[in-house]
């Protein structure tokens, strides 16, 4: 399969039903259009609310987007449909760099070294095979970090966004849990994006009802009487043009946001690297996915895939864009539309370039009321951390094993508190990097440790000597006795066959 190419397939009309469309096949170029402007409205949401958290330019992080996604397609050979929007992983990391007086030049820098070592990573899954993620990043540990990276930017949401504007942030936040859940299809997928909608229109409603708010922003300490939305910017705004330059104020000091190059630092880069787990699992799940979808065995590419995706963030980045990853909303789209075509995702990388060079619709972006953000974040940060969990049920990690429960719990809780190892007046590691720091070891060195009837997980669902694996997790006897099955009953009763 070559990255272009594509096979007209069913005429280029569409596919009747129960037939697919794979990655190196299209439809009329009219319906791919379509289908591609569909994969943008999937991403739009997240790509630039992401970068407006981050203190970002979000009109650039969707240009880059939209190169980052071109990358990845050629990287992985055209065999693997993907997007690679904004990613949320390194919220948590970004919040704090910027909470210890780090500028965007620094979270840039930081994010960049992040990609190579993804794009590092890729190289050695590529020629190793992927097995090797599954021993070092096993699913205890990353569901582990993902939920540490989500629960840790709660604070944020607590005090940055929702004392904003508390009701709007309310009402916002009542309608995306309602569009998620009781809207259908494609609609319930791009619910942060009807959000976002919603609680503008709210917004603007108020101000007119209500008048001026008088809350905290950002950028002071002390409440101020402002409009919830003010587009003065968005006037000032040309149509055309590279993305604007502005200043985001964070504890008094302020950064460039748009075209800019990195800077780094030692410390800000270990607050990142835990990021780049989350990645890894992010890819992997992404890439297995696909693969169940297509039906094509996509684990030869896995590799190509953490590359594609480390490239993608250093060119994003390297910039002053937003670190990238492969979006969950499109593949969304593609599982609805069951069109694999990557015919669509180049249409839709180059609309994202195309948005990339207006800058009022920037500038709108960036102009999103506080109340709306808080809204939004204290679900999709709720949806990041529940991620992790997401990955423990799905790979059955059982916490009755201590190898599994106690060096997680001390991992997790030293993450979300923020606990702080210091080493010297001025080096310390804190937070997300500590809490990632106590999983990976404390884990591996128990599993090590432990007694052989620890070590290894749980296997449900499948057939034992001596016995049947029922789904509810019990063992059938051959004389129709049904008991509970625990790992450290003795080998010769449950070895697999």
């Amino acid at each position: 399969m070559s990255a272009f190419g594509w096979r007209l397939v069913y005429g280029g009309r569409t596919p009747p039903p129960g037939e697919v469309v794979g990655p190196g096949e299209r439809l009329s170029w009219g319906k791919t259009i379509g289908l591609g402007a569909q994969h943008v409205v999937a991403m739009f949401g997240a790509t630039f609310v992401f970068p407006v958290i981050m203190g970002l330019n979000p009109n650039l992080a969707v240009m880059m987007s939209g190169v980052a996604t071109i990358l990845f397609l050629l990287i992985v050979n055209g065999r693997i449909p993907s997007y690679l929007g904004t990613s949320a992983s390194f919220v948590a990391a970004v919040t704090a760099i910027r909470a210890q007086g780090g500028n965007s030049k620094d979270v840039t820098g930081a994010i960049l070294i992040a990609g190579l070592v993804l794009a590092v990573v890729g190289v050695v899954v590529h020629f190793l095979g992927g097995e090797i993620v599954q021993k070092v990043l096993p699913p205890a540990v990353t569901g582990a970090v993902v939920l540490l990276i989500g629960f840790n930017l709660a604070p944020v949401v607590a005090n940055t966004y929702w004392p904003q504007d508390q009701w709007v942030a309310l009402l916002t936040m009542a309608f995306v849990i309602c569009a998620a859940v009781l809207f259908r299809g494609f609609w319930s997928r791009i619910a942060i994006f009807l959000g976002l909608l919603f609680g503008y229109l709210i917004s603007w409603a108020f101000d007119h009802i209500f008048g001026k708010i008088n809350s905290v922003l950002p950028t002071g300490p002390k409440p101020v009487l402002h409009d919830r939305v003010n587009w003065s910017g968005v006037r000032a705004a040309d149509w055309i043009g590279f993305p604007a330059r502005s200043t985001f104020s964070h504890a008094g000091k302020d950064a460039v946001v748009g075209w800019h190059l990195p800077s780094f630092s030692g410390a800000f880069i270990l607050l990142v690297l835990p990021s780049v787990i989350a990645l890894l699992a992010e890819n992997a799940g992404h890439v297995k996915a696909v693969s169940e979808m297509t039906g094509e065995d996509l684990n030869p590419s896995l590799g190509r895939a953490f590359i594609g995706d480390g490239v993608g963030t250093v060119i994003a980045s390297v910039v002053g864009g937003s670190p990238t990853t492969t979006y969950a909303e499109n593949i969304g789209v593609m599982a609805a539309t069951r069109i694999y075509s990557t015919a669509a995702y180049y249409v839709a990388a180059l609309v994202a370039i195309l948005l990339g060079f207006c800058p009022k619709f920037g500038a709108i972006v960036d102009g999103t009321p506080g109340g709306v953000l808080g809204g939004i974040t204290v679900i999709l940060y709720g949806m990041i951390g529940l991620l992790g969990v997401k990955i423990w049920v799905e790979n059955r990690v059982d916490f009755a094993n201590p190898v599994n429960l106690v060096p997680l719990a001390a991992g997790i809780i030293a993450g979300i508190g923020g606990v702080t190892l210091k080493f010297t007046d001025n080096f310390s590691i804190g937070g997300i990097a500590l809490g990632t720091i106590v999983v990976l070891i404390a884990y591996h060195a128990m599993r090590w440790l432990a007694p052989p009837e620890l070590r290894e997980p749980q296997i449900r669902g499948r057939a034992y000597e001596g016995g049947t694996m029922l789904s509810t997790g019990n063992v059938e006897t051959p004389d129709g006795e049904v008991s509970p099955f625990a790992e450290t009953t003795p080998p010769e009763t449950t070895r697999r066959l």
